[in-house]
């Protein structure tokens, strides 16, 4: 019994020694909102026989999604990957992009310009050139706006009701 008690101080000593990545509250919002967009959104066929959500440029919102329990519309879990090469996104059928760098950007269009992949973004050069959904932080909370012209060129079908919550479609 001595020996549980101690093993016990000791691993609880031990569980405060190492940091615990906390994800703030904005990225948690933003990982339910992706969430929500794909419940919202559908794709072309043939189905994927496994969603991919992608993630690339954003490790703070790649942990926030890590950590919400995140399934297909159909109740399947999904896998949630890192990638760094916008060949590695053709795969995906939705890929969060959080790259500011112009030229980086070029690369990333050339490569998903008529892919079935749901394109969203917090950056706002990156949604007027590639993206179909731009998260929006504001004051208040997390908004988002939508180009239905580029969703309608990646075969993508967003629902009545995403269209009527979003802050702007153009």
């Amino acid at each position: 019994m001595k020996w549980l008690l101690q093993f016990y101080c000791l691993f609880s000593c031990l569980s405060g020694c190492f940091p615990v990545m906390a994800v703030e509250p904005d990225m948690l919002l933003k990982a339910r909102f992706v969430a929500r967009f794909v419940q919202l959104t559908e794709w072309p066929p043939p189905p994927p026989a496994q969603f991919r959500y992608c993630v690339a440029g954003n490790t703070p919102l790649l942990q926030a999604l890590q950590q919400t329990k995140l399934y297909s519309s159909q109740g399947e879990p999904l896998q949630i990957e890192p990638i760094e090469q916008p060949i590695q996104a053709l795969t995906c059928q939705l890929l969060i992009l959080s790259l500011d760098q112009h030229a980086e950007l070029s690369r990333w269009q050339q490569q998903l310009m008529r892919t079935p992949v749901l394109v969203i973004t917090d950056n706002s050069e990156a949604f007027h050139s590639l993206a179909v959904i731009g998260l929006i932080t504001e004051p208040d909370g997390i908004s988002f706006r939508i180009n239905y012209s580029l969703a309608q060129q990646r075969g993508l079908k967003l629902s009545s009701q995403l269209l009527k919550l979003a802050r702007e479609v153009i």
